[in-house]
């Protein structure tokens, strides 16, 4: 199938990075809708908005309009159930953006070929595809075909594919040398020049690179390397006018869920289920070993170390606030994604954590929790608001309670993650409003921030692994055999009163 020829709205848009000051890492990011006469403007550092099958989990499309949803990440995968994939098909300009009912004017697309966040043992990608999973099994696409699909619905920055092996097993060096081979010939073949209207000059997307090689430092130098080497002959012509193939790239992304996998030895893998896949790892009820940032930071060091600094840095799956902590100070990573903190949405939990760090709090206190599980029964009668430290956001009608929160979570009620996502996205924008404060007003003092900051709140999320366990025991309470778990739990507490009786 040859690739289609683009409409006007990706060719009048125009992608900018400026970087305000390197020492600290501050910048701007910003795209501009000619046809609109719209700029969309993100600082950084700042945060990434993800979706679950095109959709914000548990947002509406009047939601999208909130501030802290600017910038939003689409794994294509899900859509792979149907051929051809449903975004392919919609007419008319930015059909991305108007089949999953985001605004050009406001928001900014990424779309890559799988989640960052899904680290599963997949099936091993080929010379000539890359095995993604949707909801009815594994699918293969390959590199013509990923660019295809990028042509037509026309993201504002799409991921090249690349080669990264999903899999609980250790890599042979034969492997990672096919990783890297693959993810550069598959980075050039979307290089290529897309054909544009007769009227208008060859189009170039907005190319995002993910940075391979895995946790083998020398793995990831070669692949940084092969990004800076000069093409020659068939290569060189293939994506002319450039003469490397970093030039054609516009950012560097890092997905930490596959490293956290590889380097945290208290995550315990888990079973098959009967379905045939392996579910996510659950990454609050065993967090990453403390240990593993550090040696993610030296990795993506590595990666960066020969490449150009002016062009974005973004990481996906960042596992709390400590660790993008660690990240902006030590690497100067640009954006985050916001999966966490979504993902704590889901879970009852909602976030409550400031930066700089609350000083002069009781010994007793710390370290204080990121959040609140509204799971739990203390929080029946607490009418305060979700959050000691922030105001209510501004797009809140009312100063919703905890108590009000629990009681939804309680009984099913959908409105209690809508708001829990809502206040938590709001909690990480404010994050970032201040991390960005301190390093352009105090610089000097952003790591004793950050040291303080880890020693406040707790690095092992455990509010989180609570909050599942609680999640667990309410969606339990509802469906086929929801009478004899009741039972069976009215046993257990009873035994459990009578056996403390015994012992007063």
């Amino acid at each position: 199938m040859s690739s289609p020829s683009l409409s006007s709205s990706l060719l009048s848009s125009t992608f900018r990075f400026e970087i305000e000051s390197i020492t600290p890492r501050l910048g701007n990011l910003t795209v501009y809708r000619k046809s609109l006469k719209k700029l969309i403007q993100v600082q950084t550092p700042g945060l990434i908005t993800c979706t679950s099958r095109g959709v914000i989990p548990h947002l509406s499309s009047d939601h999208h309009l909130n501030p802290p949803i600017k910038w939003i990440h689409v794994p294509f995968e899900s859509f792979l159930e149907h051929s051809p994939p449903f975004p392919t098909l919609h007419p008319g300009p930015y059909p991305l953006h108007s089949s999953l009912g985001f605004r050009p004017e406001q928001h900014i697309l990424s779309m890559s070929l799988r989640d960052p966040a899904d680290d599963r043992d997949m099936p091993p990608n080929g010379n000539q595809f890359v095995s993604a999973l949707c909801l009815r099994g594994v699918r293969k696409a390959s590199p013509d075909q990923w660019r295809d699909y990028v042509s037509s619905v026309q993201p504002d920055l799409v991921l090249a594919l690349s080669d990264i092996p999903f899999s609980s097993a250790s890599l042979s060096q034969k492997r990672l040398t096919k990783s890297i081979e693959r993810s550069a010939s598959w980075l050039a073949n979307i290089l290529r020049p897309l054909p544009a209207p007769a009227t208008g000059p060859d189009a170039n997307l907005n190319i995002l690179v993910h940075m391979a090689g895995g946790i083998i430092p020398a793995a990831r130098q070669a692949f940084s390397q092969s990004l800076l080497d000069p093409l020659f002959d068939k290569e060189a012509e293939a994506i002319k006018p450039l003469t490397n193939l970093d030039e054609g790239v516009v950012g560097y992304s890092f997905d930490l869920a596959p490293l956290h996998k590889s380097l945290s030895p208290n995550l315990t893998l888990p079973t098959t289920s009967k379905s045939g896949f392996i579910p996510f790892l659950d990454l609050f009820s065993t967090p990453p070993a403390p240990s593993s940032t550090a040696q993610i930071i030296s990795l993506i060091r590595t990666s960066l170390t020969p490449l150009p600094t002016t062009k974005p840095r973004i990481v996906h799956s960042a596992g709390s606030p400590h660790e993008v902590l660690a990240l902006i100070r030590d690497v100067g990573i640009d954006l985050f994604d916001a999966h966490w903190a979504q993902r704590a949405a889901d879970v009852g939990v909602a976030l409550d954590f400031v930066f700089p760090a609350p000083v002069g709090l009781p010994d007793p206190e710390l370290p204080r929790q990121v959040g609140h599980n509204l799971y739990d029964k203390r929080y029946s009668h607490d009418f305060s608001s979700f959050a000691d430290f922030h105001p209510p956001p501004a797009y809140t009608p009312v100063p919703y309670t905890r108590a009000y929160v629990h009681h939804l979570l309680c009984t099913h009620e959908m409105s209690a993650h809508t708001l829990l996502a809502l206040h938590n996205l709001a909690v990480l924008d404010m994050f970032f409003v201040s991390v960005r404060r301190v390093l352009l007003e105090e610089p000097e003092s952003f790591s004793q921030h950050v040291a303080h900051f880890e020693q406040t709140y707790d690095e092992k999320l455990g509010v989180l692994a609570e909050a599942r366990k609680l999640w667990t025991e309410v969606s339990l309470a509802r469906g086929k055999g929801r009478l004899a778990r009741e039972r069976e739990k009215q046993n257990q507490d009873a035994q459990n009163i009578n056996g403390y009786e015994y012992k007063k």
